[in-house]
């Protein structure tokens, strides 16, 4: 036996030492570290990633972040965002964490929100293993984790703003992420101690949901519908009716974080701004429209070759999970024609719902905006891991001897070709982040020295990587966020120039 996490025990079914097997020979004995190599391949995508992410600089929004941070704190941007730009407040706490440290926050947010999600996914697959009375080979809830945060966050077709651009990762990639993490303490819960901080727990993350993104909460409200309409189909009797006050406790606080936001000042000025007070997301042509967008957008999602990584990685996980002796499940048997079905359906309707709430302000620029699809995208990567989870259950019985050997070989063949193919483009975009590093580092240092000098009008070139948005794009004839560039470096005025000095 062996400890996967803290709690949790794990036996190998390959373990030379069970009884009746014999000695066990050299082979046997690294056996079991099949999984830890395997997990390399996505953790070093990561490292990879995270390496690049000394290249990232302030661009787009963080330009108008950054001079509030540096003159009122982090409670000043919350205050500005609740007054003037969105009303999220709890957005406004996470970009002020890292607009607290300009250049360096911006810098290190990809290696520590990486280790975040991938540190919460790796939890919830331990905590849902358990309590499904399922065990695994050492290292495969770790396998597990790392595929899915390396699918997640790098077969999308914008990565830069999937990962790099804090602003957008906050929203729409961490997110959805944190909204999963609400489960753990329900899938940890001991005695009635335990459930009641699952739901004062699930409640708090609700609100913060809410008052964070409203694209994932409505993934979040979607999913906890499904629970409480259906928990009579997928939990066991003694663990339903908790399943469903849980539920509802999520629900009620995303509810709660939702009406603040909506109706804080400034949420009425961002619709003012693009025009949503007059464009009603439920209107027929904003409608149709919508429905077009998402088709469009599902097109790019179902064409994804490297998506087949999730499923891969899930037949490995049904291959070799078995029973654990003396667990008592929470869930029924599995039905996975059922909960497959059911999980598509989750993941349509809160996709569509995500596309209809982002229209009125995007248009259709929403099927180009990939960085609001990460709220259902995670949805969609784990109900893969579960589909294959099942294929590999059902394939199981029929295998034997070398068979087994086989599947699981060809599964892992599969999901390494999966994260290989996403290192070649994050290689290019992570050369097109350290020219413009380079680029960036330069202007900068001549706006400070010149600002130092006394100036209060500068020429400033841009300098865009990843389809973000700089000051005078189109040519110099879109000037924001300018003014928030000057702010930046205590000038009065930043005007358009197409040559780096």
């Amino acid at each position: 036996m062996a400890l996967d996490a803290p709690g949790v025990t794990v036996v190998h079914d390959d373990d030379p030492r069970v009884p009746g097997d014999g000695p066990p020979g050299r082979f046997a004995r690294w056996r079991p570290l099949w999984p830890v190599a395997l997990s390399l391949l996505p953790l070093g995508l990561l490292g990879l990633a995270s390496w690049y992410g000394r290249h990232v600089r302030p661009s787009a929004d963080e330009w108008c972040f950054l001079p509030v941070v540096r003159e009122d704190g982090i409670s000043g941007l919350i205050g500005t965002f609740w007054f003037t730009d969105n009303g999220r407040l709890a957005n406004g706490l996470l970009v002020g964490l890292y607009a607290e440290f300009p250049v360096g926050g911006h810098q290190w947010f990809g290696l520590v929100s990486g280790l975040v999600m991938l540190a919460l996914l790796w939890a919830l697959t331990v905590q849902v293993l358990r309590r499904t009375g399922r065990r695994v080979p050492r290292g495969v809830p770790l396998l597990v984790a790392a595929t899915v945060c390396a699918v997640f966050l790098f077969a999308t077709p914008n990565t830069y703003k999937t990962f790099y651009w804090p602003a957008a990762s906050v929203s729409h990639t961490l997110a959805p992420v944190l909204a999963c993490a609400a489960a753990l303490p329900l899938l940890c819960a001991r005695g009635r101690t335990g459930r009641v901080a699952a739901l004062a727990t699930v409640v708090a993350a609700g609100v913060f949901l809410g008052t964070l993104s409203e694209e994932a909460s409505v993934v979040a409200l979607v999913v906890l519908s499904g629970v409480v309409l259906f928990a009579h189909r997928i939990f066991t009797e003694r663990a339903r009716r908790f399943a469903r006050t849980w539920s509802l406790a999520g629900a009620a606080g995303v509810a709660v974080g939702t009406l603040l936001l909506v109706t804080s000042p400034g949420s009425r000025n961002r619709r003012d701004r693009y025009g949503a007070e007059t464009t009603s997301m439920l209107a027929p042509e904003s409608l149709l429209g919508s429905l077009r967008g998402y088709a469009q957008i599902l097109e790019t999602v179902l064409t994804t070759w490297q998506y087949a990584g999730a499923v891969a990685v899930g037949v490995l996980l049904g291959l070799v999970a078995r029973g654990r002796r003396g667990a008592a499940p929470v869930l029924l048997p599995p039905r996975p024609l059922f909960l497959v079905g059911l999980g598509t359906l989750t993941f349509l309707v809160s996709g569509y719902l995500c596309t209809v709430i982002t229209y009125p302000v995007f248009g259709m620029k929403v099927v180009t905006t990939e960085r609001t699809w990460n709220d259902y995208l995670l949805l969609y990567v784990l109900l893969l891991v579960a589909a294959g989870a099942f294929i590999g259950r059902t394939l199981r019985p029929h295998l034997a001897g070398w068979r087994t050997g086989a599947a699981k070989a060809a599964a892992a063949a599969v999901c390494a070709v999966a994260v290989v193919g996403l290192v070649g483009p994050l290689v290019g975009l992570g050369q097109d982040m350290r020219v413009r590093a380079e680029r960036w580092d330069r202007q900068d240092r001549f706006l400070r020295e010149g600002a130092e000098r006394g100036a209060t009008e500068l020429p400033y070139t841009p300098l865009s990587v990843g389809r973000m948005l700089e000051p005078f794009s189109r040519e110099g004839r879109r000037k924001w966020p300018a003014q928030c560039v000057a702010d930046y470096y205590r000038l009065d005025e930043v005007t358009y120039s197409t040559r780096l000095p």
